[in-house]
């Protein structure tokens, strides 16, 4: 990239989607998210987490456009009440985080963030919970608790007028309700052990995350796939320079060994820095499906979106 491409600002969003499956609404998701001035950098189809995750590079201007185009796909196509996946989910358009990537600070990003859950809470009608750096109340901050319960167990909260949303209306429908987020870019990392327990699985989890008092900058669920008679621990690696991907890996590989189970393999989902994946690391961790020129992100930034 020329010296005047690399000043140009970059945002990043991840929109993550309740459907891995019907391939005429992953396309039209991914066809409506690629709006002028932002770049679909990524996407994966997940049918057994019954999950599409994508990853769009833009100005913010573009990125927000993109998020909403989108999430109306999202919400005119999946229902909630027909959905079943591995994932945790609580709505069609399940969250939506942005991350500064250049020239972009946080402050920024936030106030972006607030602006596009106002957008889906009016165009939409969809209930908003804001999270991460643009939360407003510090008991939103985390992900795993807002979506705690599902979309089950929040829509009956919600009704009984518990846990109700920053944004939009008090009430859950077929489409669910959305995370809006601001925070740095993450690794999200899987790893995946035979057998069919999800309460090992869990029990690893809950041992190796940060909240847990396990591995720093570690957030970490665990849960069934039944479509690969495994389990996986489903970890977000918040700041690789603390905790990267060998060392989670190696943790996990040590938890399960201690509970008689094997681990297979593991994946990254989306995007992530070079300097978090060596060379040796990809082999180490028994990482499959990482295609290097689609998921290292400064590579993404050779071209401005």
């Amino acid at each position: 990239m020329g010296a005047a491409g690399s000043t140009t600002p970059i945002v990043g969003v991840v929109p993550n989607f309740s459907e891995g499956r019907r391939a005429d609404v992953i396309d039209g998701i991914c066809e409506a998210l690629a709006v002028p001035g932002a770049r679909l950098v990524y996407r994966q189809a997940d049918a057994e987490h019954h999950r599409l995750d994508t990853t769009v590079l833009g100005s913010a201007d573009a990125v927000r456009r993109s998020a909403l185009a989108g999430a109306a796909v999202a919400v005119a196509r999946i229902d909630l009440r027909e959905h079943r996946g591995a994932h945790p989910r609580m709505g069609a358009v399940d969250v939506v985080p942005f991350m500064p990537v250049r020239r972009v600070g946080m402050p920024e990003v936030v106030e972006l963030a607030r602006a596009v859950g106002a957008d889906l809470a009016e165009t939409l009608a969809l209930p908003v919970y804001l999270y991460g750096e643009a939360a407003t109340t510090s008991g939103r901050r985390s992900l795993a608790d807002v979506r705690r319960g599902g979309y089950e167990g929040l829509r009956d909260a919600v009704a009984a007028g518990e846990r109700l949303p920053d944004l939009g209306p008090h009430e859950l429908g077929p489409a669910g309700a959305v995370a809006v987020g601001a925070r740095m870019p993450l690794i999200a990392f899987n790893v995946y052990l035979d057998g069919s327990d999800p309460d090992a699985a869990d029990a690893i989890a809950r041992a190796i995350r940060e909240s847990g008092g396990g591995l720093p900058a570690v957030r970490a669920i665990g849960f069934a796939v039944p479509e690969r008679d495994m389990v996986t621990v489903s970890m977000n690696l918040v700041d690789h320079a603390t905790t990267g991907v060998r060392t989670a890996f190696d943790a996990v590989v040590e938890l399960a060994a201690a509970r008689g189970l094997t681990v297979r393999d593991s994946e990254i989902v989306g995007l992530v820095p070079a300097a978090a994946l060596a060379d040796e690391d990809a082999a180490h961790v028994r990482l499959r499906g990482f295609e290097p020129d689609t998921q290292i992100l400064e590579r993404l930034l050779e071209e401005d979106p």
